[in-house]
């Protein structure tokens, strides 16, 4: 598991005052503000940022040192992160995205179905993105207890009872 975890990244400029749209990955989008400081992927950039409101689908928000339209628009896809150690813990069965990416996925039999890519939400409840050798596509499973029974993030395995007919 990486000691960076990302909480969101930013979508463009918001207006000529060099606020910047905000795509939060936060269960609470506007809690992507109290976490301190943010950096760039790469370590390079620090922000602090102060929300500033909402438009749709994303926040607007001022980050320090950005004064301009044109320095904002130049931070597009930028992706903010965060040392794991300002994240809080999570009960037993609540996992970070990020965790979850990576882990290679069994049934219940033990058969390997692949490995994580992504965590998907699209508004009912997330999904897992499968991926693996002899899959023709992406395979999403749901992720639910029933579906997914053990998430081992020491053993950085995931074993799966799928529904009939999805692998």
């Amino acid at each position: 598991m990486s000691d960076m975890v990302c909480l969101g990244a930013i979508a463009g400029a918001f207006g000529v005052r060099g606020e910047v749209r905000l795509k939060s990955f936060t269960a609470r989008p506007e809690d992507i503000a109290a976490y301190g400081p943010l950096t760039s992927e790469d370590g390079k950039r620090r922000f602090e940022i102060t929300l500033t409101g909402q438009t749709s689908g994303a926040l607007t928000a001022q980050l320090s040192g950005v004064a301009t339209k044109e320095q904002a628009d130049g931070l597009r896809g930028v992706r903010l992160h965060v040392p794991r150690e300002c994240l809080p813990a999570l009960p037993d069965d609540e996992f970070y995205h990020a965790d979850l990416i990576g882990l290679e996925v069994f049934d219940t039999g033990g058969a390997p179905l692949g490995r994580v890519k992504a965590v998907l939400n699209h508004g009912a409840s997330d999904l897992l993105e499968i991926h693996g050798p002899g899959l023709t596509s992406t395979v999403l499973l749901p992720f639910t207890r029933e579906a997914v029974p053990t998430v081992d993030l020491g053993a950085r395995r995931i074993v799966a009872d799928p529904p009939e007919g999805l692998f």
